[in-house]
């Protein structure tokens, strides 16, 4: 849900992976084992302590990464395939997509885009799990359709800079 996972997310960016969103994507998208709700209080390593306090409540839970799952059968962990059919299947509410400038937010009940939330928002900011209820420090992306409004492509051997995304729970 926003309300949790924005805060989280937004902190996590400023002080665990040093405003590095590849870093960041890297870690949430290849390293978490099954979806966002296993995020931990690690990602806060670095915060400040009052800010870690005031969004876990002094709680503190480690991420659950595929090193540390254990299937029900015994057999290794196998990561999850995500596809527009399975979505469903699956209960995901909320998708998120790591932009450079900032964290995308859909509700999985709506199609298109969704409000994107600056990196540089304050994680103490109080988020609701609606949108409309945010305060006035998202914008709304604009559909990107045309060729002609796309970023240009990194060149050869070049880092990529586009969004990473990631249908999560």
């Amino acid at each position: 849900m926003p309300s949790h996972h924005l805060p989280l997310l937004l902190a996590a960016y400023q002080y665990k992976f040093g405003r590095d969103v590849e870093a960041m994507s890297q870690h949430l998208i290849d390293d978490i084992a099954v979806g966002w709700d296993e995020l931990g209080t690690d990602l806060l390593d670095d915060a400040p302590p009052t800010l870690v306090a005031a969004l876990t409540g002094g709680e503190h839970w480690p991420s659950r990464t595929l090193d540390h799952l254990i299937t029900p059968d015994g057999s290794p962990p196998v990561r999850m395939t995500v596809t527009d059919t399975t979505v469903g299947e699956l209960g995901m509410q909320w998708g998120y997509i790591l932009h450079p400038q900032g964290i995308e937010v859909i509700s999985m009940a709506h199609t298109g885009t969704g409000p994107l939330v600056a990196w540089d928002t304050d994680p103490s900011t109080p988020f609701s799990d609606h949108p409309a209820h945010w305060p006035a420090i998202t914008t709304r992306r604009a559909p990107t359709t045309s060729r002609a409004t796309r970023p240009p492509l990194p060149a050869a051997g070049a880092a990529p800079t586009g969004p990473r995304t990631a249908a999560r729970r």
